[in-house]
């Protein structure tokens, strides 16, 4: 007889597959990794220097939303850059329309934070 591989047998090894390749990057280094902890483990490591003064203070959110801000545009770049690469390949009035509409509201975004004052520094 023919051993056949019904879907739902399918499914469960799909989805136990998925929960082992999921745990293993947890379970892995938990199992492998050194286990020291001494006296420079809790101090603040910042670029090679020693801290001078408490590493505890408050940021302004400002820093916070030019950061979303720049990660934001960085990633609207990156849907730009296949409009680039078809531009020769027939590009009609309708995709022109949706990219001026992209970047219109991109602008946008721009305008709400400059009036929020995120790119004012204090």
């Amino acid at each position: 007889m023919e051993a056949t591989i019904g879907p739902y047998q399918l499914l469960i090894g799909f989805l136990l597959l998925g929960i082992v390749l999921g745990a293993a990057p947890l379970i892995i280094p938990r199992l492998i990794s050194p286990r020291y902890s001494g006296a420079k483990t809790d101090e603040t490591y910042e670029c090679g220097v020693d801290t001078i003064g408490s590493s505890w203070i408050r940021f302004s959110v400002s820093f916070y939303l030019f950061a979303l801000i720049f990660v934001a545009f960085e990633v609207d770049v990156l849907y730009l850059f296949p409009i680039a690469v078809v531009y020769d390949q027939g590009f009609e009035w309708r995709d022109l329309v949706e990219v001026t509409m992209f970047l219109g509201i991109l602008t946008l975004g721009i305008f709400y934070a400059w009036r929020r004052g995120v790119f004012e520094w204090r």
